[in-house]
């Protein structure tokens, strides 16, 4: 049985619109003008237990609203969804005690305060026994190098560390679906791998069930086997992360080392770029490369060749910049 089954699932906002003007201000008390945005539109997905998937999209997409309504924050305009057989909306005690969810831009801790407080507001609000929390805080502060900082105010906290006090707060009553909505976002190079190492060796431990939204590609590839892509509010892509490269990536790259300099003529077989001499990049699509290959190799003096995949954020990015079509 999945854990995460959405069926149908639509979410559409009504936005009330104001002309400019005294006068039009007195008319919209008696006429409103709206417009429907439907920020989730028809989507369908299943997620396993244990399984982490990427839930990719770009800005205003529809992730974040997907993921609260996941978490019960909002309710759906139509559909259905189920997270651990319970309907999220309904906001039942016994399903909050399961699942968490955390996004990056938005603080659950006081900011004023320690974060060993806001730990110990968790405990009560969760009815976690002292030694169960205690047990559970110290493997999380170790694993996240932050056992020295719990008594600081959160206020003089950096921001790579506020997020991992971010994770130790959402996972001291161990949920079993943990929503992620950009835990990078924001972080330097160090703090982002740690924060993937963590999730990454806290999810197989655990089998936690994990969705996570990222812009960073890096975190997507670094976590995750599996990718939901969603533009315009639909589904475009919902398989193996490997298979997105395959499947809409319309070109290769070829990587040569000349024996000399690059020649001038390189153009005629793609778009050249990232010229290194005597290295040199061509783009070309990926039914040429065959022939291409052959007609380089004769015509130049070639020392090392190599044939690549473009790289998944350029792929990505092409795809959002394209209307989505349901799969």
């Amino acid at each position: 049985m999945p854990a995460i089954q959405l069926q149908n699932l639509t979410k559409v906002y009504r936005i009330y619109r104001k002309r400019e003007g005294l006068r039009a201000a007195f008319t919209g008390l008696f006429r409103r003008e709206h417009t429907d945005v439907r920020a989730v539109d028809d989507i369908s997905f299943e997620i396993e237990k244990g399984e982490m998937v990427a839930f990719l999209g770009p800005n205003g997409a529809g992730k974040t609203t997907t993921l609260k309504l996941l978490s019960g924050l909002i309710y759906p305009t139509s559909g259905t969804a189920t997270v651990l057989d319970h309907v999220p909306w309904k906001r039942e005690n016994s399903y909050r005690r399961r699942f968490a969810l955390v996004m990056g831009q938005k603080n659950q801790l006081w900011w004023d305060l320690p974060a060993q407080e806001s730990f110990r507001l968790h405990q009560e609000i969760y009815r976690i026994d002292d030694a169960t929390f205690r047990r559970r805080l110290d493997e999380l502060t170790e694993l996240l190098e932050v056992k020295r900082l719990v008594s600081q105010p959160v206020r003089e906290l950096s921001l790579g560390e506020r997020m991992r006090m971010e994770l130790i707060a959402a996972l001291l009553h161990s949920p079993e679906v943990l929503l992620l909505d950009e835990p990078t976002i924001g972080l330097d190079v160090v703090s982002q791998r740690r924060v993937q190492e963590f999730l990454k060796y806290y999810q197989q431990q655990q089998q936690v069930t994990v969705v996570l939204t990222s812009h960073y590609m890096k975190d997507v590839e670094a976590l995750c086997q599996r990718a939901v892509i969603i533009n315009h509010g639909k589904i475009q892509h919902n398989g193996p992360l490997a298979e997105i490269v395959d499947r809409f990536s319309t070109h290769k790259i070829l990587e040569l080392q000349f024996a000399n300099e690059v020649p001038a003529d390189l153009a005629r077989f793609g778009e050249v770029f990232d010229v290194q001499p005597p290295r040199a990049k061509v783009r070309i699509p990926r039914q040429k490369v065959p022939e291409t290959l052959g007609a380089i190799l004769s015509a130049y003096a070639i020392e090392d060749i190599g044939v690549h995949d473009r790289p998944l954020e350029e792929v990505i990015a092409e795809m959002f910049e394209t209307p989505a079509e349901a799969t």
